[in-house]
């Protein structure tokens, strides 16, 4: 079963928005058949879940599906997997993380719908996403 192996610590950057990882992030996908790890690394900068302010009210960036949004950052940014598979594992994290099924499906639906700019937006973050993931192991 997946999860979360190490506690998220994280220190929030003067803009008010952003937050950078003080020490390394796990997260485990997969049952004891077929596991793989992702790593966020220290120093990785996250907005957690990239909602429209105007949503704030019904749907923080820093909720329960928090963490799951730290490790979509990572996968969207480093383009580690597709954006299918990137969406996939955090829906899957959101479940981990017991958010309620209509906030996951809300989230979930969010990102299939608009994370393509998102994905085309990170394209020229990928090479330093990876860079800074080689560093810190």
């Amino acid at each position: 079963m997946s999860t979360f192996t190490t506690p998220l610590v994280v220190s929030p950057l003067e803009n008010g928005r952003d937050w950078k990882l003080a020490e390394p992030f796990k997260y485990v996908v997969g049952d004891e058949d077929a596991l793989f790890e992702i790593k966020v690394p220290t120093g990785f900068v996250t907005d957690f879940a990239s909602i429209p302010r105007l949503f704030w009210f019904i749907l923080h960036p820093t909720g329960r599906y928090g963490k799951a949004a730290v490790i979509h950052d990572l996968c969207y940014r480093g383009h580690l997997f597709s954006r299918a598979i990137s969406d996939g594992i955090f829906l899957e994290a959101m479940g981990v993380l017991k958010v309620s099924r209509w906030k996951r499906s809300l989230v979930y639906l969010a990102v299939r719908m608009g994370g393509y700019w998102a994905w085309k937006g990170n394209s020229g973050k990928v090479e330093e996403t990876r860079e800074l993931m080689r560093q810190t192991t």
